[in-house]
Parts: C-alpha cells; sequence; structure tokens
C-alpha cells in the first residue's frame, strides 16, 4: 500500500494499491508503442507538446502548488515558483532542442561525415520527493524532445504528484502512452529495469540507492545518469561582502526546508570574517518562520518524513557533542508535523557529522578555516561533489579556485542552483552524467556517427 501524509500535519491524505504485474507490463508496452511513433515525429511536433505542457502547467499552477505543499511540506510560494520553473524549462526546451539535436558535420576526407543524435528508447526515472514536479520535468522536457518516452517511477510518499504528473501530459495531449506513471514499491525497480522495453535510467536520490541501481542497470547494460547526494561548501574568503554573503546563506541552506541535494550545507569562513558572517547568517535565520507551509508568511515547512527529521536530530546532537557550538535551534518544535527549529553550527570541524555526513534539512555547519588553501582542502574534503558557491571579491583568483573544486558546478558570489540553460550534475560520489543544456539533452540519445566514403 502506498501512502500519501501530510507532513504538516501528519494526518493521511491518499492511499493507493501498488500496481500489479499486469498494469505494470500494460504501461510498458503502451510506453514503447508509443515512443517508436513518437520518435519520428518532426521536432516541431515535439516542441509542440513541451508548449501544450508549458500551458497546462501555468494554468494548473494553484492546484499543482498545493499537491505539493500538502504531499511534501514544501512553503506554498516556493511550490508555486517550482511550477513555474518547470513551465519555463519546458519552453526553453521547445527553442532549443532544435539547435542542440542539429545533425553536426565533420570534417574528414569523406565527402560527407556527420553525428546524428537518435533516441534511445523509453527511459524509466526514479524521482525523488524534494522537487516533486521540477525534478521529473527538468528529465522529461529534453528527453521527449529528444524522442524518447518516459517512465516515471516517483517517491512513494508523492504519488499523487506522480499521478498528476500522467495526467499533465494526457491534458497536454501527449501520444497515448508516451509518460506514464508506476506506482510499485522499490523492490520492482530491478525487473522493471531488465525489461527490454526500458532502453535506460535516471535516478536522483541517495548515493546508496543511486550505487544499487547503477548495478542493477549495468548488469543489463542499460545507459544511466546519476544524480546523487551533495554536501555542498559555500565557501566566504576574507575580501567577500560578507553582509550579501550571509544573505545568501540563509536562503542557500534554508529554501525548501533544507532538502535539497544543491542546498550549501557546509559554510566554509576564512577566520578575519568568520565573527562577523556567523552574526550576520544567524540574524537572517532568526528571521525565518517556521510553520503552516500553506501559510503565504511561512519560510521553513515541516520536513518530508518523520525519520529525516529524527535523522537530522541525531547528527545535530553528535556534532555538539564532539564540541561544535549550537548557536541557533537543534530541537524538534512542539505540537504535530514533522518541523525541526532552523539551526547553525559553529566551529564544526571538518571531521564532525555535519561535515562528514549529508545534511538534509534546515542545519547549517560554520567551519572556518586560516586561508583560502585550506578553504579548498575542506570543501574538497569529502566524498560528495555536486556544486560548490565562492564568495570572494578577487574574480581573477575565484576563477583560479574554481578549478580546484571538485565540483560539478561552482557559482561565484551567488546562489548555485539548477537552471535549463546550464548542465547540472556531479562527481565523486555524488553521481555521473549530466542533466539540462546541451550536454543533458544528449545524454539520453545514440550519438551516432554517420560516414560516407568519397565520391569515386
Amino acid at each position: 500500500m502506498i501512502i500519501s501524509i501530510n507532513p504538516a500535519t501528519e494526518t493521511e491524505l491518499a492511499r493507493f494499491s501498488a500496481y500489479t504485474a499486469e498494469q505494470v507490463n500494460t504501461a510498458l508496452s503502451q510506453a514503447a508503442s508509443a515512443q517508436k511513433a513518437w520518435a519520428e515525429r518532426s521536432m516541431e511536433e515535439r516542441a509542440g507538446l513541451l508548449i501544450r505542457v508549458a500551458a497546462a502547467l501555468r494554468k494548473n499552477r494553484g492546484q499543482y502548488a498545493a499537491l505539493i505543499t500538502a504531499e511534501m511540506g514544501k512553503p506554498i510560494a516556493e511550490a508555486e515558483a517550482e511550477i513555474e520553473k518547470s513551465a519555463w524549462t519546458c519552453e526553453f526546451y521547445a527553442r532549443s532542442a532544435p539547435k542542440y539535436l542539429a545533425d553536426m558535420a565533420v570534417e574528414s576526407n569523406a565527402s560527407e561525415s556527420s553525428v546524428v543524435f537518435d533516441p534511445l528508447g523509453v527511459v524509466l526515472a526514479i524521482m525523488p520527493w524534494n522537487y516533486p514536479f521540477w525534478q521529473f520535468i527538468r528529465f522529461a522536457a529534453p528527453a521527449l524532445a529528444a524522442g524518447n518516452g518516459a517512465i516515471l517511477k516517483h517517491a512513494n510518499n508523492v504519488p499523487q504528484c506522480a499521478l498528476a504528473l500522467e495526467d499533465l501530459f494526457t491534458e497536454a495531449h501527449a501520444p497515448a502512452g508516451l509518460v506514464r506513471t508506476l506506482l510499485i514499491e522499490a523492490s520492482e525497480v530491478a525487473a522493471i529495469l531488465a525489461d527490454d522495453r526500458i532502453a535506460a535510467v535516471t535516478l536522483t536520490g541517495s548515493t546508496a540507492v543511486g550505487k544499487l541501481v547503477a548495478a542493477q542497470a549495468g548488469s543489463v547494460m542499460k545507459k544511466q545518469v546519476l544524480e546523487l547526494g551533495g554536501s555542498d561548501p559555500f565557501i566566504v574568503l576574507a575580501d567577500a561582502d560578507i553582509e550579501q554573503a550571509a544573505k545568501t546563506a540563509v536562503k542557500a541552506r534554508f529554501s525548501n526546508t533544507g532538502q535539497s541535494c544543491i542546498s550549501a550545507k557546509r559554510f566554509i569562513v576564512e577566520a578575519p570574517v568568520a565573527d562577523h558572517f556567523s552574526a550576520a547568517f544567524a540574524e537572517g535565520v532568526r528571521q525565518l518562520k517556521t510553520g503552516n507551509p500553506a501559510d503565504r508568511a511561512t519560510t521553513v515547512g515541516p520536513q518530508a518524513r518523520a525519520n529525516l527529521r529524527d535523522d537530522l536530530h541525531r547528527q545535530v546532537e553528535r556534532t555538539v557533542a564532539a564540541g561544535a557550538t549550537l548557536v541557533a535551534g537543534g530541537k524538534h518544535v512542539e505540537g504535530p508535523g514533522y518541523f525541526y527549529e532552523p539551526t547553525i553550527l559553529d566551529h564544526v570541524r571538518p571531521d564532525m557529522a555535519a561535515a562528514i555526513e549529508e545534511t538534509f534539512g534546515p542545519a547549517a555547519a560554520i567551519i572556518r578555516v586560516a586561508d583560502a588553501d585550506e578553504a579548498v582542502r575542506v570543501a574538497n574534503g569529502t566524498e560528495f561533489g555536486l556544486g560548490a558557491a565562492l564568495w570572494t571579491a578577487d574574480l581573477g583568483r575565484a576563477k583560479q579556485l574554481a578549478r580546484r573544486l571538485d565540483a560539478g558546478a561552482v557559482f561565484i558570489n551567488g546562489l548555485v542552483a539548477s537552471d535549463a540553460r546550464l548542465p547540472f550534475g556531479g562527481v565523486k560520489q555524488s553521481g555521473y552524467g549530466r542533466e539540462l543544456g546541451e550536454f543533458g539533452i544528449r545524454e539520453f540519445t545514440n550519438i551516432k556517427t554517420v560516414w560516407i566514403g568519397p565520391e569515386k
């Protein structure tokens, strides 16, 4: 049984029976058949679908945002922004896919040589709950533009969002079966991956789950794109604009209640400005409002599940026990719901729990360092490598330091964020492959060489 629970009230919203083997088989057959026909459609027709999806997202924005807020606790203003970002991304690929997927001429001794981008087939998308619409749309928009089909296996705490996404594409007049949702347990994924009707898999989730899915997909030689965990550094050097850095740090850590792979997790600050940054950061955190995520004044909602809140609390307790200073928060919020106080830990060492492990919730760790070189060493001293932020007034040095950081993206004097125009993904235990941008749209294509010999 798949159950939807409101994390702000702990009340049950809905429950669904997991799909039967017959229902799964039907969905795979429909998707495979629809994709074969879809691959023959013109780029103009594929772009037309994305334009209709964008329109449907905006038309139903209030309904979809309320559903996100109810199922995983995202503050309503952020949920509305997620829907708008999803719509804009669809429009972006409708405009950009023809350029990104155009045949590429290659200079050679042949009379004609080129590289073409053919679709792979039906892609299984294993998606997380933290951005229930955006995570799927950022995969689906480029994948569909490239001629693929999509099977969605969503996180089981957001089943209504999962079904709404299938309905979204139906409303936009997608070919029947091209985008299907499966309400199934995680234990059934391996068999679906092994099915010949599935060509590839994309997963956004934890590193542990990524390793499991990678092994399953690799055993049957299926292409994978994995966007996994992160412990993103937010480096503040002594010459940075401290007030602006601290203001951005609050958003970087506490948006979506800190439940994002690319949230800043470790705030690595040069010692001469550490007190200033810590005080400014704490002042910004004190202005956050924790409460009902449907209330527009709320900036921090509940965590999505009780176990996530409890895991975070244990991590905070272990870090404090190891010698960190608790500046703010550090407790459950009394009453119903999976709420946790916005928390700041200062004087964290790189060997403490909050610095080693991924922090997935409203808690921040401040690590003080002597200089920029130590900042880079500390930033790289983790198994993860998703995003990184670097704050400094010296842009020349910033560009040099950016090349030294183990990360899939480095944002200088700004907030790390995903953007349809830019490739997104990580290194090390944060995964491999890229989503978004010119590189991301080609991940689920057969990059095929076409060589024609010279005329005799």
